[in-house]
């Protein structure tokens, strides 16, 4: 294919994006009042406990070969090097802006990359394109779906793992802040000079004597705080485990890779076909839904434009994970494809 013909093939799909985005940021504006807050709340749930998962178990359990499986063992060190570069960009945009109280945040939305939803809408409307790159449009669109609900699960325990406990200490630090903060206004600037060193001369002697005594309980509190990390740590993680798109995506995974259970599902004599017909009906409102909420969603960003700081922050994330680690992403698959690692597929660097 020539330059300008790839271009308006891959063009076509974000221009319907664009599309059906602003339809949503036009129901979501005063004009309209179709989609409020509370609406796009209950849609995205929608989105995430039903549309969402039957996306994920149809695509997967329709094309999912137990050897595609262990053929696709790469994918998810290719998400964990995606994350360790993003994190690392991240902190250099942090270093540099230096942007006050969002230092995680930063960091966790660079170190996700762009895994999310918006794959689902991105690969199925380049395959419906006559002339795609990459062959036949019904397999395309399958082994295109296959793929991106596997990295959306596997993205969805690293986000939950790393991105997350980023945010969440991030927060901690911050509430922490804002706490100090105010203890110093309500006491009026603390203690004088000459309070403190008086409560230093007389507090001296008693902590030499119970400096030893205090050693043991410091040691049992740090014990205690990495366990109660540690048990966070594990409950993020069966949280995560335990999500409707997950789950839906180990059940995809079981039946695609069991040829008797698949075979209860899929095909035009399986017993089943009507239960698969109605989740892959479901599956098909993931992609509307979710691109009119993204549109309504980004009516409420213009007001952090104005602040230059977090429009500056803005633009560096966009950078970051629209421009820089793309090409990472391409120069680790492409090397991959070299040593040997992965074999030849179109697909293999989408996601």
């Amino acid at each position: 294919m020539g330059f300008w013909s790839l271009f308006l093939v891959s063009s076509e799909p974000s221009v319907q994006v664009l599309l059906i985005g602003t339809l949503g940021a036009y129901l979501a504006s005063s004009y309209s009042n179709v989609l409020l807050s509370s609406a796009r709340r209950d849609m995205n749930k929608v989105v995430f406990t039903v549309f969402t998962p039957s996306l994920m178990f149809a695509s997967l359990a329709n094309t999912v070969t137990f050897e595609q499986i262990i053929s696709w063992w790469f994918m998810p060190v290719n998400i964990g090097i995606t994350f360790l570069i993003g994190g690392i960009l991240g902190w250099i945009v942090v270093k540099i802006l230096r942007p006050k109280h969002l230092e995680g945040l930063v960091i966790a939305s660079t170190s996700a990359g762009n895994l999310g939803n918006l794959l689902l809408i991105i690969i199925p409307a380049i395959c419906e394109e006559n002339g795609n790159p990459f062959g036949d449009q019904n397999i395309c669109s399958a082994r295109g779906l296959s793929y991106v609900s596997f990295s959306m699960a596997l993205g969805g325990f690293y986000i939950w793992t790393i991105a997350y406990g980023l945010m969440k200490n991030a927060g901690k630090i911050y509430h922490g802040r804002q706490l100090g903060s105010n203890l110093v206004k309500e006491d009026g600037g603390g203690v004088s000079t000459s309070q403190e060193s008086m409560l230093s001369v007389s507090v001296k002697p008693v902590e030499d004597v119970a400096q030893n005594q205090n050693e043991v309980p410091l040691l049992h509190d740090k014990r205690v705080n990495l366990w109660e990390k540690l048990k966070g740590s594990v409950h993020n993680i069966v949280e995560e485990l335990m999500t409707p798109p997950t789950v839906a995506a180990i059940i995809g995974f079981v039946v695609g890779a069991i040829p008797w259970l698949k075979s209860l599902f899929i095909g035009g004599s399986a017993p089943l076909r009507v239960v698969q017909g109605s989740i892959k009906l479901l599956g098909d409102g993931t992609v509307p839904c979710i691109t009119l909420t993204l549109g309504g969603n980004l009516t409420q960003g213009k007001v952090l434009l104005r602040i230059s700081q977090v429009g500056s922050v803005i633009l560096a994330i966009i950078c970051v994970r629209y421009m820089i680690l793309p090409a990472f992403g391409i120069g680790v698959v492409k090397a991959a494809y070299e040593l040997g690692f992965v074999p030849y597929d179109h697909f293999t660097g989408t996601c």
